[in-house]
């Protein structure tokens, strides 16, 4: 008799043979939930892969000036800061940026508010693991510039070398913005690398980067009220990280990349069917029989699909039973012609990547459970960066440890098989060529200090141009984040 139709008290039915079989049924549920969840972890050890931790030792830059705290705030690019053509790094946290050449010597250091967030879509650009920094030669002078913003609405432009501050300019954002919050250096007019792309988001709400304002930085520099090239307050932005800009035509100028494309003049050229909001965006040449590159966005929400596109038209999408694809790594991961799209998929723990080919076919699907080193985290994988660490033709994936600072690791994405596994207590990962001999090499940063690996086989290719020779190579390591690698 059930006790909820009963009107014997409750003290008096726990005390008969009911209340012992209810007893008796709770401990049976509790020792089968107890049950299930030993068999759950124990699957997924039996069936992930025992691998050693990699013998290759990291070259150590300690960081000083820089906090060891991480709270998941700013990022890291490189480039060749002080114009010796060796390339060194920029390191930003809350209130600091620290500058290292590779060697490990400290070019400079400072305190400042610099403009850097978590959750973009709470917080303003540029986003989780944003660096909210530029280098490059922006005056001509044959010397590198680092440019910044502060969260009091200032352009900072200082020099590469020294750090000494070349200008600061006081900026307006438009009516219903806090400040600018992402900038990119960027070549609009043709004219090298001598414009400045501004960008923010909506104060009020669920913040996105709709507002964009281009820039003559020579402008900026020599003119008490510089005018901006062009504005658009209607730019469909990559929901949690900044613009990303590439010559996707070729001409020697950029365009803007995100839901919509933008010119080089600051016109719509194409805008994608979306029905939730960008995730993650990527540029490559995904589709050699198509001149030009293109451009891979993930949806969340609507259909979660995947859009392949070109500043002249939607080239297709696609979905894997309308599940999230969330992040992805663009390769050559196996002999098919163009790039494989690898995306990891949404589950919190768990994951099941599954793989598109250059059209948008399916191609491959596995369970990360099934592949995973025996003591990766379940969480599975984060910041997923495609790697050239061999010097073969084909390309294999970088990742680490998700929502922890933990182990990094090297994996081909077709199979999932991870061929490196790195012990490590990763706050960023970072991946670009750094050595000199075009492989890219693993960049972490772990707590105050760098760690830094290099492949240690010979090249198999030493005559490839150096990857930083495309314009966009080059561009995307300047403005990737969290979940844009």
């Amino acid at each position: 008799m059930s006790y909820l139709r009963s009107k014997i008290p409750l003290g008096k039915y726990l005390n008969s043979k009911n209340g012992t079989f209810l007893f008796f049924l709770i401990g049976v549920i509790g020792v089968s939930v107890a049950i299930i969840k030993y068999l759950s972890v124990t699957l997924y050890y039996s069936s992930s892969v025992n691998l050693s931790y990699s013998s290759i030792k990291p070259k150590i830059i300690k960081l000083e000036d820089l906090p060891a705290e991480d709270e998941r705030i700013g990022g890291i690019i490189t480039a060749d800061i002080n114009d010796d053509g060796k390339k060194d790094f920029i390191i930003t946290k809350p209130g600091h940026i620290v500058v290292y050449q590779g060697s490990g010597q400290k070019l400079w250091a400072k305190q400042i508010n610099i403009q850097v967030t978590i959750k973009s879509e709470k917080n303003g650009l540029p986003g989780h693991f944003g660096a909210g920094v530029q280098a490059g030669d922006v005056d001509g002078d044959s010397k590198t510039e680092v440019l910044f913003l502060t969260k009091d609405n200032t352009l900072h432009i200082v020099e590469g070398e020294s750090g000494k501050t070349k200008k600061t300019i006081p900026l307006k954002s438009p009516a219903g913005t806090e400040r600018w919050e992402h900038l990119v250096i960027t070549n609009f007019r043709g004219q090298g690398d001598r414009d400045l792309l501004l960008q923010t988001t909506n104060s009020e709400g669920y913040r996105t980067g709709v507002f964009l304002a281009a820039y003559a930085i020579d402008e900026l520099l020599k003119k008490e009220d510089p005018q901006p090239l062009w504005t658009r307050d209607d730019f469909v932005a990559n929901a949690h990280n900044g613009a990303r800009v590439a010559d996707l035509n070729g001409d020697g100028k950029d365009e803007v990349l995100g839901a919509t494309l933008i010119s080089p003049d600051g016109e719509i050229l194409v805008q994608i069917p979306l029905k939730g909001h960008v995730d993650s965006i990527f540029v490559a040449d995904v589709r050699p029989d198509i001149p030009g590159l293109e451009v891979l966005a993930l949806e969340e929400g609507g259909g979660n699909r995947v859009f392949l596109f070109n500043r002249d038209r939607l080239i297709w999408e696609t979905h894997y039973k309308n599940q999230e694809p969330q992040n992805a790594a663009l390769g050559n991961f196996d002999n098919r012609p163009g790039l494989e799209i690898w995306c990891r998929s949404r589950y919190h723990e768990h994951q099941k990547p599954f793989i598109f080919d250059a059209q948008g076919q399916l191609i491959a699907k596995y369970k990360m459970d099934n592949v995973a080193p025996r003591d990766w985290t379940v969480r599975g994988v984060e910041v997923i960066f495609t790697i050239d660490w061999t010097g073969r033709e084909k390309q294999l994936a970088a990742a680490k440890e998700r929502h922890e600072s933990g182990d990094i690791g090297i994996f081909n994405p077709l199979s999932g098989k991870f061929l490196y596994k790195f012990k490590e207590k990763a706050d960023r990962l970072y991946v670009a060529d750094v050595s000199g001999d075009w492989r890219e090499e693993l960049i972490v940063v772990n707590g105050n200090k760098l760690h830094i690996y290099s492949n240690p086989e010979p090249n198999p290719n030493p005559n490839r141009p150096r990857l930083w020779s495309q314009n966009h190579y080059h561009r995307s390591k300047m403005t990737w984040n969290y979940y844009s690698p």
